[in-house]
């Protein structure tokens, strides 16, 4: 366990960092180390929580970030990511949808946006962002993670903002996708009599506090974000790549 929440603390760190949360890891993470797969969504969206609560907060306060402005794009996500919480999925179609998700994010990381000349906030696209956040809250909630990891890269496609607008936009649906999904996994775990399995790994939520905690210190320091996001993202191609091969096996 001690290894484990070590490798929590350096994840939350790295995903702070680069203004994510880290579920997809944080779930990577568990089945490697044989954790019950049914309970892992609910761990990783617990921790999920936890590391980008502080950001969302920090943008609000700054003033980069705007409740009016980011709410719609969880206008389907929220019951989205509930629902795909409440969802039972067999094993082997979990880890799949996790190394293909764990792919996907990997690689997203590599890719540099350019930032938008000109922005209109009354001129930004609404249908489109909606539709395509309640499809990622959907995978959210069923693999546990927050998603921001995917609609972040979307929203630069289509140039729905700047650099920050679009890092707090992320913040701020994964903290929803997260805890709606949160719900939705913990009724699922009731109904299988599996809460109480969620006690042992207490240690968990507090090492991605402490990594949550020091990376948001760092990233705030005007440290390279390209270079970060380009760590990030080997690593968690790195895990991607071991966590297929091991379904595979």
């Amino acid at each position: 366990m001690i290894w484990l929440a070590l490798a929590f603390l350096l994840t939350a760190l790295l995903y702070s960092m680069a203004g994510f949360g880290g579920g997809s890891t944080y779930n990577a993470l568990l089945v490697l180390n044989g954790v019950d797969y049914e309970i892992l969504p609910a761990i990783a969206l617990s921790c999920n929580i936890i590391v980008v609560l502080s950001g969302v907060i920090q943008f609000l306060r700054a003033r980069r970030m705007k409740l009016k402005d980011v709410a719609p794009l969880c206008l389907l996500s929220a019951p989205a990511a509930w629902l795909g919480g409440r969802i039972p999925v067999p094993e082997t179609l979990f880890i799949g949808l996790l190394g293909v998700s764990l792919l996907a994010a990997g690689v997203f990381m590599f890719i540099d946006a350019p930032e938008p000349k000109t922005i209109d906030a009354e001129k930004r696209p609404f249908a489109l962002p909606v539709s395509i956040g309640g499809g990622i809250g959907f995978l959210s909630g069923l693999v546990g993670i927050g998603g921001g990891i995917f609609l972040a890269p979307f929203l630069h496609l289509i140039r729905w903002g700047r650099a920050h607008e679009i890092a707090g936009a992320a913040s701020f649906f994964i903290l929803v996708n997260s805890a709606t999904g949160l719900v939705g996994q913990m009724q699922k775990l009731d109904t299988l009599n599996k809460l109480d399995a969620l006690s042992a790994y207490w240690m968990l939520p507090l090492s991605v506090l402490v990594g949550g905690a020091v990376g948001g210190f760092l990233g705030a320091r005007r440290l390279p974000a390209g270079a970060i996001k380009k760590v990030t993202g080997a690593l968690i191609l790195f895990v991607a790549v071991r966590l297929l091969v091991t379904l595979l096996a």
